[in-house]
């Protein structure tokens, strides 16, 4: 049979597909990864509160005195608004320790985590089927006795369906009349591919129709997505994920990911609010110190920009770059990205947002511009733009009159900075050079040589310097240096240049203020 046809045959998608989240358990066990209590409990609130994910998994039992206290603070939020049934812990077959450990912080429902391998259970347990089921039977019996409600974890589901079904099926027979909630069928190690979870739910599905089974990806293969949404689509009714696909490894399903091709490519629904899908992914970001990659799919920085002039121009049209995936959805913008391959669309489109209406040939400098920046520096951002217009539109003059040919400035520590200078004024090239306190005072110093020595001219007296940085806050800003001069006359001149290097802009301010000064 075809892939094909074996995916439609066995195609059951269901109503509604549970999300239960697992960033504060499984997610907390991304290498580097250690939320503080408040935290734990900010991201909590977030994810039921404003996210509206059906579930969430905390904390793993009697872990800490500091995991407890966590646990505590996200149990008596959600028991304030009505949620406490939506927090879960992760709990051990321990003689009924985790349940005692699970109850005292305040939690209503234990994640127990049973061995779904043979081998798991013969080899970390030590223990036979019959015994290890045994066992399961008094927790939950302990956990009835607490008032603790129970889902069940089959760990390394995925291997025993490979290498041992008899055994999954064994212990399957053995609990599904129990008062288990969900049956959670984790892949463990990673090892899957979407025709397996197609087959192994099948399967089990046909032995436990009416059974509550979620799915737990892992992402070693770079294929918990694609796994996911082959058990949504054999029937699973829950699905695990985690804010930015953090986990152990290579991390669980991202949340974004899976919640938007379930909506879009398979028309499931979940209750989850996508507009908030950002602030959550920004939050977690924040506290666990793992940056989000910036072509991460719906929360990356880049996944919402276009480059291309071309496809700006497309926008511009008929939206004919665009798919279902509007950034406004998500709560973020649609942008398109200043640089050397931006063109005069894109910059429009930025000019229209800003409120900057120039003319045809005013855009086609500040385009020329962006251009020559863009070779410099990876991106231009918008915040940019207003320093690139003024910086173009605001001396209006022919800048060759004196035209800086070449320069060098050295910085060597317990050194004085060096400035090597050739400038060409009205046609003939001049050299100098200068020590000074700083690299732009060694320029100018230069300049001024050039100026006394071979021109017989005063060069004009640097009044005040005032360097500012666009919005951000990005090492390779861009940076805007406005310098003001006094002439000889006594008059005020101001001049503005703008570079990713903070010396090369207050260079290029200097330059126009020659130029003006030669125009006059």
């Amino acid at each position: 049979m075809g892939t094909a046809e074996q995916v439609n045959q066995y195609t059951r998608i269901q109503p509604y597909i549970e999300i239960m989240d697992s960033t504060l358990r499984d997610g907390e066990q991304t290498n580097g990864v250690s939320f503080l209590p408040h935290e734990k409990l900010m991201i909590a609130r977030m994810l039921l509160r404003d996210l509206n994910v059906d579930r969430i998994e905390v904390a793993s039992a009697r872990v800490s005195e500091g995991e407890k206290e966590a646990v505590r603070m996200i149990c008596r939020y959600a028991h304030q608004m009505g949620m406490l049934d939506r927090v879960e812990v992760l709990g051990f077959v321990d003689d009924g320790k985790s349940v005692e450990w699970v109850k005292s912080a305040g939690c209503q429902t234990l994640n127990l985590l049973a061995k779904g391998s043979l081998r798991h259970c013969r080899e970390q347990l030590g223990k036979t089927p019959e015994a290890h089921i045994a066992d399961i039977k008094a927790t939950l019996r302990q956990a009835h006795d607490e008032g603790i409600g129970v889902n069940l974890y089959l760990e390394d589901w995925s291997s025993g369906m490979q290498d041992s079904p008899q055994y999954v099926y064994q212990l399957m027979d053995a609990l599904v009349d129990t008062p288990v909630r969900r049956f959670m069928l984790p892949d463990t190690l990673g090892i899957m591919n979407p025709l397996q979870v197609i087959e192994f739910f099948r399967k089990m599905l046909r032995r436990y129709p009416d059974t509550h089974f979620d799915f737990h990806a892992h992402n070693d293969y770079d294929l918990a997505v694609s796994n996911s949404l082959a058990a949504a689509l054999s029937g699973a009714r829950g699905l695990h994920v985690t804010v930015n696909g953090l986990g152990e490894r290579c991390g669980n399903a991202p949340l974004s990911s899976v919640q938007v091709i379930l909506k879009d490519q398979f028309h499931a629904k979940t209750g989850i609010r996508e507009d908030r899908l950002n602030d959550i992914s920004r939050l977690v970001e924040s506290y666990s110190g793992i940056s989000i990659a910036p072509n991460q799919p719906i929360i990356g920085d880049n996944v919402f920009t276009q480059v291309a002039g071309v496809h700006a121009d497309g926008d511009n049209k008929a939206g004919l770059y665009q798919n279902a995936l509007v950034p406004e959805r998500f709560g973020r913008k649609r942008e398109y990205a200043l640089g050397k391959t931006s063109g005069k669309a894109n910059i429009a489109r930025n000019l229209q947002e800003l409120g900057l209406e120039l003319t045809p040939e005013q855009t086609q400098r500040v385009t020329k511009r962006i251009t020559e920046l863009g070779d410099r520096k990876e991106v231009v951002t918008q915040d940019d733009l207003p320093f690139i217009v003024s910086d173009v539109l605001k001396h209006d003059v022919a800048e060759d009159k004196v035209r800086l040919v070449s320069y060098q400035v050295s910085l060597a520590y317990g050194l004085k900075p060096l400035a090597n200078v050739k400038v060409e004024v009205d046609g003939m090239q001049y050299e100098g050079h200068s020590s000074g306190d700083g690299q732009y005072d060694a320029f100018v110093k230069a300049m001024r040589k050039i100026y006394k020595e071979y021109l017989d001219r005063t060069f004009p007296l640097l009044e005040n310097y005032a360097v500012s940085i666009p919005p951000g806050g990005r090492t390779d800003a861009l940076v805007q240096t406005v310098i003001t001069w006094r002439r000889d006359d006594g008059r005020l001149l101001r001049t503005r240049g703008l570079d990713a290097d903070q010396t090369e802009a207050a260079i290029k301010a200097t330059i126009k203020m020659l130029n003006i000064i030669e125009a006059q």
